[in-house]
């Protein structure tokens, strides 16, 4: 079955680092788009990155770009955020998801606080 598995998250200071990682498996990876989303508490989930099949398309929205990236590695069916410069407003659980398919992993928290 479909699984997806995020982990890579912590409490970081403001300024730091963190890299998520989302583990697939249950279906052709180097198929697939990805995406990442996260919720804060009382908020809506929201967009945070995408990456196409073949790594060549990218997009974020302007409260990330320039500070997030994602990649993939197809050999090992992960995908990848790297946050850079976090922020409190950074804080949330973040949620991978698949392009095309209504599944989503469990959620990783990140919090970025002094």
């Amino acid at each position: 079955q479909v699984q997806l598995v995020e982990s890579g998250g912590g409490l970081v200071q403001p300024g730091g680092s963190l890299r998520l990682s989302c583990v697939a498996s249950g279906f052709d990876f180097s198929a697939k788009g990805f995406k990442w989303y996260r919720q804060a508490p009382g908020k809506e989930r929201e967009f945070v990155a995408t990456i196409d099949s073949r790594g060549e398309f990218v997009n974020f929205p302007d409260s990330v770009r320039g500070r997030f990236a994602i990649s993939r590695d197809n050999l090992q069916n992960t995908v990848y955020l790297q946050m850079n410069d976090l922020r409190p407003e950074d804080t949330a659980v973040y949620y991978c998801g698949v392009w095309g398919m209504d599944y989503w992993g469990q959620g990783t928290q990140v919090t970025v606080s002094s």
